[in-house]
């Protein structure tokens, strides 16, 4: 069977390993499909094929990187909800079980971390519609599991509250997982863990345990422009 055959598996995983690497390397925009499918040796018109548009194939590259949806992303969570029947859990169990599942990302057979890593920091040195779009989907149940999570742990706080503190946090280890090229954009000196996602998150978590367990803000009695 030629490579170039529509139902060659081959070719859809040549034009992903082709997209993958020239998206890293020059991001979405700069990334044409003829670029891709040059790399990838195959024709323009299996792109359509396989993934429809651009937009599908860099979504097809993300969800390969991110591995499978959904439930990977909540089983220790469903686990820690099991054990206390209901009950609250502990803001720094939450906090643990979120961190651990983001580190699991960078550890992932199918792909390497790097892999990962730069691909989340393309994310953010190039947003657009194509990442705007994916991400939130990707994420929406395991986001607004751990939000309901983080509602019952904290009664304290209102709802608006809560998600804000869920949309600090999310960012906030996106950002940091992101690895050293993104962090370099601010550090004023090196930071020797920052290649070390497991180190970067071990440093993260007592500052984001600190953040969801503070009282609520208020905008009053801050200084005005």
């Amino acid at each position: 069977m030629a490579a170039s055959d529509p139902a060659t598996p081959d070719a859809k995983t040549r034009i992903l390993d082709a997209a993958e690497r020239l998206f890293m390397e020059n991001g979405f925009a700069a990334t044409s499909v003829r670029m891709i499918t040059g790399a990838a040796g195959v024709p323009v018109a299996l792109v359509n094929y396989h993934f429809g548009t651009k937009q599908g194939l860099m979504e097809a590259v993300y969800e390969r990187a991110l591995g499978s949806r959904g439930a990977s992303r909540v089983t220790y969570l469903d686990k820690l909800e099991a054990e206390a029947a209901g009950q609250p859990i502990a803001v720094d169990v939450l906090v643990d079980a979120f961190l651990s599942s983001a580190l699991r990302l960078t550890r992932k057979d199918s792909v390497t971390g790097e892999v990962f890593k730069q691909l989340i920091a393309r994310a953010f040195y190039e947003p657009g519609p194509g990442t705007e779009a994916f991400f939130p989907a990707e994420y929406r149940e395991a986001v607004d599991r751990y939000r309901q999570a983080f509602m019952l742990a904290l009664p304290d706080l209102s709802q608006d509250d809560v998600v804000w503190r869920m949309y600090f946090f999310v960012g906030i280890v996106a950002y940091a997982m992101a690895g050293k090229d993104v962090m370099r954009m601010t550090e004023t000196y090196s930071l020797a863990d920052a290649g070390d996602p497991e180190a970067v998150l071990a440093r993260l978590r007592p500052f984001i345990v600190a953040g969801f367990l503070a009282p609520a803000g208020s905008l009053q009695g801050l200084p005005r422009p």
